[in-house]
Parts: structure tokens; C-alpha cells; sequence
């Protein structure tokens, strides 16, 4: 996962609730009869990677209602206690979300090591049965659908907790076609064959566990407080440099607070401009920064006496 850049767009905090929570209902539905629908599978097709599977849409149910829990508390405004709004409730969402899916993947690795230990050792592994394989098979076209919905979504809005659970999605979708080629194999070629069930379940966890340590780092940076991405801070530079009045911005720092941005700056101006006129060129750079980035960006910028311009 690549999402390292902010792609900074300009949507209000009510647009993003409101599109944020439609795209998660419609996940939060679709896991849920996926989830019973492969258990049953599972259960049923006498497949333990299908149950697993089944487990890891389970957990998509959980983190849809993470996020839709989490942007009912961004909606809210600034108040006199959070000068900087909510946004780090998403950020927070996203870390839970990505130690969710981590907690699913080792499950999901212990419980098919032990299944292929077992199988290794005599333990009858029962063949998969062709129920569990059209599940996968349904399971893999849904999953990547929602995957695509979802993510699209989470970059028009810049939302990392939406974009996070768009990956939990697509983690289903390979974990479906890992499960698919071991039900499918297994039924195939039968006898000692059997094991590649339970050996696919292992490979699908590595996958869940590699997205889920992504999402969380990814994450936990932010809530760090990490400057944003050098390029990001040499155009915020550039913006203010080509406001007229402006010279050498400096002692530029940066943040992120959910999927907004913070700025605090640095200018030098004319020591002998009136205060009022030096007050407008920092409102002017305010402004340019807010027009690129959002109006709800949180920008600082504070006035130095530099050299006399003309």
C-alpha cells in the first residue's frame, strides 16, 4: 500500500461524513452476508480455510463499524476543547483497524499450522467439497468490487481510515483466491492432497498480516506527528514564496490531523510596512495555502522584519 503522499482534496468535513459512512454501509452489508454465507460454506463444504476466510470477513464487520463509529465523532465541530476538531479519531480508527486485521492474520496462521502439523501426523484431513470452492468464487468478485468502491471513495475524500478498510476488503478478496486454490486443488487431486487447504489458509495469513502492518505504520506516524512528504512541504514553500510581499518562508512545520492539514510558518517582510499592510500579506499567503490544500486547513503564519523591498 502506497499511500504515503497526501493526496489533499477539498472536501468539507460534512461531505466526507456523509460519504464516508455511505460507502462503509454498504460494505458493513455486504460483509455480513458474506461473513454467514462462507461460515456456512465452511461448515458445511467441510473446508477449514473457508472458515477461515469466513473469520477474516467477520473482521471486515468489525472495522466497518469502527469507521462508521469513528466519523460519527469527526462530524462533530471544533469546541472549546479540541481547537484542532476531531481528526485524530480517524487516524485513530485507521491503527485500529490495521491491528484488527493483524490479530486476524495470526489467528488465522496458528490455526492452519496447527491443521498441517496434525495433517503431517496422521490426523485425517477431510476434502473440501465443491460449496466451499463456489463461496471463494463469490467471495473473491464482491470483496475486489468493494475493494474498488471503496478506495475511490477514500481518495476523492482523503481519508485514510476509509482508504485502510478498502485494503481490509481487498486482503478478502486474496484471501478468497488463496482459499480458492487450495479447496480447488484439494478436490482435485485428492488423498495427501488434502492438506493444501489448511496450507492455504497459512499463505493468506502472511498477506493479512503484511497489509495489516502497513496500515498500522502508515498510521501510527501520523499520530506522531510526521511532517508530510518532502515534496508536499517544497510546494507549501513555493505557494507562499510567489504571494507578493513575501521573502525566504522558513521554519516551515507541518502535520496532519485526520485528513486535514496543519501549516505554521514562517515569512519575512518589509520592516517598514505598516502593520495592517504586513497583516494582509500573511492573510494573502493564508489564503493561497487554504486554496491549494482546503478552508479547513490550519494555517499559522507568523511575520518577521526582513529587508526594505524596492
Amino acid at each position: 500500500m502506497n499511500e504515503s503522499v497526501p493526496q489533499i482534496t477539498l472536501n468539507s468535513t460534512s461531505d466526507r461524513v456523509t460519504s464516508a459512512n455511505r460507502v462503509t454501509v454498504v460494505g458493513f452489508f455486504i460483509n455480513l452476508l458474506l461473513t454467514a454465507g462462507k461460515l456456512a460454506a465452511g461448515i458445511f463444504g467441510h473446508s477449514s480455510a473457508m472458515v477461515a476466510d469466513a473469520l477474516h470477513s467477520l473482521s471486515d464487520f468489525a472495522t466497518d463499524i469502527i469507521v462508521l463509529v469513528c466519523f460519527r465523532i469527526i462530524g462533530q465541530p471544533i469546541d472549546k476543547n479540541h481547537d484542532y476538531g476531531h481528526g485524530k479519531f480517524e487516524t485513530f480508527a485507521s491503527v485500529l483497524v490495521g491491528a484488527t486485521l493483524f490479530a486476524v492474520g495470526i489467528g488465522i496462521l496458528v490455526s492452519g499450522v496447527k491443521k498441517i502439523w496434525f495433517g503431517l501426523h496422521g490426523t485425517t484431513i477431510i476434502t473440501p467439497n465443491f460449496v466451499a470452492l463456489l463461496a471463494a468464487v463469490i467471495s473473491i468478485v464482491s470483496k475486489e468490487w468493494l475493494y474498488r468502491y471503496t478506495a475511490k471513495v477514500g481518495r476523492k475524500i482523503d481519508s485514510q481510515a476509509v482508504i485502510a478498510n478498502a485494503w481490509h476488503h481487498r486482503s478478502d478478496a486474496f484471501s478468497s483466491i488463496g482459499t480458492a486454490i487450495g479447496i480447488g486443488g484439494a478436490i482435485v487431486l485428492g488423498g495427501k492432497w488434502h492438506i493444501l487447504d489448511p496450507i492455504a489458509a497459512v499463505i493468506v495469513s502472511f498477506f493479512i498480516i503484511k497489509v495489516a502492518g502497513e496500515i498500522a505504520i502508515t498510521s501510527l506516524h501520523d499520530l506522531m506527528e510526521q511532517s508530510l512528504d518532502e515534496e508536499i512541504e517544497k510546494e507549501i514553500i513555493e505557494i507562499a514564496a510567489n504571494i507578493e510581499g513575501t521573502l525566504e518562508p522558513h521554519e516551515l512545520r507541518t502535520r496532519r490531523i485526520g485528513s486535514t492539514v496543519a501549516i505554521d510558518l514562517h515569512i519575512y517582510v518589509d520592516r517598514n510596512l505598516k502593520v495592517i499592510d504586513a497583516h494582509d500579506i500573511a492573510t494573502n499567503v493564508e489564503n493561497a495555502l487554504r486554496e491549494r490544500f482546503g478552508q479547513e486547513t490550519f494555517v499559522s503564519v507568523h511575520m518577521e522584519p526582513g529587508v526594505v523591498f524596492g
